[in-house]
């Protein structure tokens, strides 16, 4: 007998917005929270339930895909084994009666239910519910490459991340749906870390990290896990504790993720390297940087991958991260090295990026007795990014400190001090 094809199945996914891989990635992600080993199903698994050729998946991925959509299998148009197969379609004419039936019966029950007092339904939160979150949250990203650090952008992230829970209560949700509603919690709750972490504001950037893990966890989405203790490792590495950077950041590079996709394996080793920079580790900082461009080249660009990742991590990123490193350890030459490949990739877009880059190229070149140069360098940076934002108005006072002891009575002091003042009227 032909295999009868599972058009229950297939409307779910329609209504739902999952392709055959899609959806095969979430069911892998689910058998590896309930097993502890990814799934093996890819796109031509989920066709084959599609087309009926498998009737009835295995007990771990049909209580894996139970969990991604919220219903028993049966619900879904698979048959246990033992069943008698669905009957046949029907003809042309059974299939136009069934339908006029259909329409006629349901119109007549919506007037009921319209009739009887108190039985509306509850609201029904979908993926589209979810996507409006997180295209607010891309905006938000974008004003935090312009300006970063800002209370503004925290208290914004934070009150996205208050939304989408808010939204769990709001209605009935899929299994998927309600992940999807965490994942986007703890992500729009990390970029409200990030920004207080990048505004230096320390103590307020752990209150979100504790928040923001509680709820990646009941994601169960590993790529928000990597990034939240990703940027944990950074606050550390700020707060100058490398032992606890180090610590936090390995949790992050211990995921299966970074397994899977060596865009993030590559990110893990250069925030890695950054650490070990810091804590003076010259020997592990190069091969942590070596390891990272190495995965980094060896990454798929078409690979799907979450908008926070695409939005900053990229060529450009990996060297101002070895930038930072090489500065820590005070090899000034590679430090410059790094800064200029850095500021030739960086997109326009980053514009927070390019004003700390510009300033530790200022200390690299400085710290190599080019005094004049560093000091045209560290002038080019916008009076805005040098009032507004923490970490580069800290990095400048620091180049003007070391400008003052390195030449103490030159013209380029005088320039400099004159140039502070332009914009500090300015600002």
């Amino acid at each position: 007998m032909d295999a009868i094809r599972n058009t229950v199945l297939e409307a779910w996914m329609t209504e739902h917005g999952y392709s055959s891989n899609s959806l095969a990635d979430a069911v892998n992600r689910a058998v590896e929270q309930l097993t502890g080993r990814v799934g093996g199903l890819d796109g031509s698994s989920v066709r084959a339930w599609k087309a009926g050729r498998v009737a009835w998946p295995k007990s771990a991925t049909r209580t894996a895909l139970e969990d991604v959509t919220g219903l028993p299998a049966v619900a879904l148009g698979f048959v246990p084994r033992g069943r008698p197969s669905p009957t046949p379609a029907p003809s042309h004419q059974e299939e136009h009666d069934m339908k006029r039936r259909t329409l006629v019966g349901g119109i007549a029950a919506a007037a009921a239910a319209a009739a009887a007092p108190g039985t509306a339904s509850p609201r029904r939160i979908g993926m589209s519910d979810v996507n409006r979150l997180n295209k607010r949250f891309a905006e938000i990203i974008a004003s935090d490459h312009r300006h970063g650090g800002q209370p503004g952008i925290e208290e914004r992230a934070a009150a996205l991340a208050d939304e989408a829970l808010n939204l769990q209560n709001a209605g009935s949700a899929t299994q998927r749906v309600r992940s999807s509603l965490y994942a986007s919690g703890a992500a729009f709750r990390s970029s409200a870390m990030w920004a207080a972490i990048d505004g230096r504001r320390y103590d307020v950037a752990k209150a979100h990290m504790r928040e923001a893990q509680s709820l990646a966890e009941m994601s169960g989405d590993q790529a928000i896990k990597f990034r939240i203790w990703s940027h944990a490792g950074t606050m550390y590495r700020h707060m100058g504790r490398p032992a606890d950077a180090c610590a936090a950041n390995d949790v992050a590079r211990n995921l299966h993720l970074t397994r899977r996709d060596p865009l993030f394996a590559s990110l893990g080793l250069a925030r890695q390297g950054a650490i070990h920079g810091t804590a003076q580790n010259r020997t592990d900082t190069r091969r942590a940087f070596e390891q990272a461009q190495d995965a980094m080249l060896r990454a798929d660009p078409a690979d799907h991958r979450p908008v926070w990742l695409l939005a900053f991590y990229d060529q450009a990123e990996l060297d101002s991260l070895a930038l930072s490193a090489y500065l820590s350890l005070g090899d000034y030459p590679t430090a410059e090295y790094h800064a200029h490949r850095c500021l030739a990739s960086l997109r326009p877009h980053m514009v927070r990026s390019r004003a700390i880059t510009t300033t530790r190229l200022a200390h690299a070149l400085l710290a190599q007795g080019a005094a004049e140069a560093a000091t045209a360098t560290a002038m080019k940076v916008p009076a805005d990014a040098a009032t507004r934002h923490a970490r580069v108005s800290r990095m400048r006072q620091e180049f003007g400190a070391a400008l003052r002891a390195t030449a103490p009575r030159s013209t380029t002091v005088q320039t400099w001090t004159e140039h502070t003042t332009t914009w500090r009227t300015a600002a």
